[in-house]
């Protein structure tokens, strides 16, 4: 009786955790499709960005804290609030009447957000062995790709035949679906609070909250809302600067550190997070660009652009199950770097798409791009999870997952960067070399916004030119916008190679197969010795 019970615990978890990793990624790609109607329905376009913004400032802060606040009191205890914030913020979400209160609702819904993500993959860390946890990642990992495919499909159907709002109130009962399981699943949980007296690092917190939060703000709105080089830049990141240098030094002293910095001794948790910094850096990055180019190059329908990424993301979930399985034979570094090289070609050939390449092109190369993904993003976690005793997987599952969204945030604006930076030279150019003076003076006014050149290549009619000059006019943009597409992914193919150089120094461990776990249990010695080993050669 004993034993079925424990592999009742063990489905209603896994269960539990599928549901609420597919909701809360699903909502990171669901409100893209719905926001047109969104800014239509709440008049708020000059602040929309922050509905975006909002979620991933909360989700990405809140990520390195509960992780190590899960190792001190139980994952069940975390990931249940963490479900309750979320559900609350998606309600209030679908209720929103302005877009400010969507915009607050939204924040508390990141965090919930946050909490849910990496909990979900410390859990299984703490219910399988070494070797399970190689299949289960992997799964985890598709679920995750899946929903980036179904969510703009889904995102879709709600606006045109239900409404906007049940984007965010869809959350509210398979959320509490997915508390109820874990609440019996997770109920005979051992917490490492219950033995002995904790320390929370709360000057920790205190410090890492606001230099997180002034980090995103800068990246964000850098060049945008304000220059970078302003006194509000200067403002954001010298706090910034500031801030991370008294949360260095306040982590090397306090009893229970909210990121501890002698875990970067270890070889694996260095070079692991570095790789998927580096990984974030170029994948977040440079695939933002991609609907646009199928859209304002190869001319494909907004419907058709906003389900470009499918090929790329069942490519990704693919390779993630298939790399579960390729961990339990092959080391950590084979995986790592056979993944990162896949993933090098896939953004050089991105990089040799211009205005004559065809959808098909597109979708091989970024299948490609996808498989490569799909071998890296599942292995970093289980190899950082295979280094560690259970008793300090919230905080370097945690560290694993802030360090690739921190990545991919930077990502996105030195990428950014690069291509405005492109744009306005390639198109500098072109205004010099026009044989049409008037044609080059067009070209140069159009070469100052930037911003409104992908609005002019996907509604043409906008530029109010005679049709003997829109024509080449628009043939120049695309031509330019082509080639700094192509700049964006060399960029990126930079990020990559650096990755590769990475993977390789991972070092010779790899999972050793092991006995199955019997019960879930946190902070403590009993069957560590089994399920973390890792074998050396």
């Amino acid at each position: 009786m004993e034993t079925v019970q424990k592999t009742l615990n063990t489905k209603l978890i896994i269960a539990g955790l599928i549901i609420g990793m597919f909701f809360s990624a699903l909502e990171q790609t669901i409100v893209g499709t719905a926001m047109p109607t969104i800014i239509a329905d709440l008049n708020g376009f000059s602040i929309f960005a922050w509905v975006t913004t909002a979620y991933l400032i909360t989700s990405t802060t809140v990520v390195p804290i509960v992780g190590k606040l899960s190792d001190l009191y139980g994952r069940r205890k975390l990931y249940l609030l963490g479900n309750f914030i979320f559900i609350l913020g998606s309600a209030l979400c679908g209720t929103a009447n302005t877009m400010e209160e969507l915009i607050i609702y939204r924040g508390l819904q990141g965090i919930g957000g946050g909490m849910i993500m990496p909990l979900s993959q410390t859990i299984i860390g703490d219910i399988f062995t070494a070797e399970q946890r190689a299949k289960w990642q992997g799964v985890f990992g598709a679920i995750y790709g899946l929903s980036s495919v179904i969510g703009p499909f889904i995102g879709g159907l709600m606006v045109d035949h239900i409404s906007w709002h049940w984007i965010f109130l869809i959350n509210v009962p398979f959320g509490i679906i997915s508390t109820a399981m874990i609440v019996i699943g997770m109920k005979n949980e051992t917490i490492r609070a219950a033995k002995g007296k904790v320390h929370i690092d709360y000057f920790g917190i205190f410090t890492l909250i606001p230099a997180v939060v002034l980090l995103l703000l800068g990246l964000t709105f850098g060049g945008d809302k304000f220059e970078w080089q302003s006194t509000t830049s200067y403002l954001l990141f010298g706090g910034f600067i500031v801030l991370l240098a008294l949360f260095i030094f306040i982590e090397k002293r306090a009893v229970e550190p909210i990121l501890n910095l002698s875990l970067f001794k270890n070889r694996v948790f260095a070079t692991t997070n570095i790789l998927g910094f580096l990984l974030g850096l170029g994948m977040f990055g440079a695939i933002m660009f991609v609907p646009m180019y199928m859209q304002g190059i190869l001319g494909v329908s907004p419907t058709k652009a906003g389900s470009t990424m499918t090929p790329m993301m069942i490519a990704l979930i693919i390779a993630s199950i298939i790399g579960g399985r390729l961990l339990l034979k092959l080391k950590f570094r084979t995986v790592l770097t056979a993944g990162m090289m896949i993933t090098a070609v896939g953004f050089f050939l991105m990089s040799t798409m211009n205005v004559d390449s065809n959808e098909f092109t597109a979708y091989a190369y970024m299948v490609i791009l996808g498989f490569g993904m799909g071998l890296v993003m599942p292995t970093l976690m289980i190899a950082v999870q295979n280094e560690f005793p259970k008793s300090q997987l919230g905080e370097v599952t945690s560290a694993s997952t802030f360090f690739r969204s921190i990545g991919g945030t930077i990502g996105i604006t030195i990428l950014n960067a690069v291509m405005n930076h492109s744009l306005t030279d390639k198109m500098s150019d072109a205004a010099s070399s026009a044989s049409n003076p008037i044609l080059g003076k067009a070209l140069e006014e159009i070469g100052k916004k930037t911003d409104a050149m992908f609005g002019i290549l996907i509604n043409p009619e906008l530029l109010p030119l005679p049709t003997e000059l829109k024509t080449p006019v628009i043939a120049a943009i695309k031509d330019v916008w082509s080639t700094s597409f192509s700049s964006v992914f060399l960029t990126g193919l930079i990020f990559i190679a650096i990755g590769i150089v990475v993977a390789l120094s991972v070092g010779k461990s790899r999972i050793v197969k092991d006995k199955p776990a019997d019960s879930i249990e946190q902070g403590t010695e009993e069957g560590q010795s089994s399920s973390n080993k890792l074998a050396t050669e």
